[in-house]
């Protein structure tokens, strides 16, 4: 494993855990040349998820680019990294666990909005106004009055 410090290639393991339900390992590694440690992750690999855009392209599911997407939205927000990886994890089992090899993109962000709903208000009205492409202010403010549970 190539160092993220230095870039040698061999390492040794310090410490080895599950991780993730059991569906990972987590390995503290030490590299054998500066000596700083890091992290790895080990993973079953599996077949590939292919996202259907909305304007029909395909490409494979990308955990990091939805991640990128949910961290921006959780922006100084008093929302844990660890809820945010546990929102992930739900998404992503989700879509593994449904054995379909291909899911819509606009599937994937109602699974985000629906937890993020319930994990801060604020963060899912930011990634609402990207995923749904809020034109004008009217168009937000049908948003948080559907929110709230006003008439529209």
């Amino acid at each position: 494993m190539r160092c993220l410090y230095c870039g040698h290639l061999e390492s040794k393991v310090v410490d080895s855990r599950s991780a993730e339900d059991g569906t990972a390992i987590r390995r503290r590694r030490e590299c054998l040349q500066c000596g700083k440690r890091f992290t790895t992750y080990e993973k079953i690999e599996s077949v590939p998820i292919i996202v259907i855009k909305r304007d029909g392209s395909r490409q494979e599911f990308d955990r990091e680019k939805l991640q990128r997407g949910i961290l921006s939205s959780c922006a100084s927000r008093p929302v844990p990294l660890h809820a945010i990886d546990s929102l992930l994890d739900e998404i992503e089992a989700e879509i593994h666990n449904s054995l379909a090899r291909e899911v819509a993109s606009e599937k994937i962000g109602e699974m985000v909005m629906e937890r993020l709903r319930a994990l801060d208000e604020v963060a899912y009205v930011r990634f609402a106004s990207v995923y749904k492409k809020f034109q004008d202010i009217e168009t937000f403010r049908k948003e948080l009055a559907k929110m709230s549970g006003e008439k529209v």
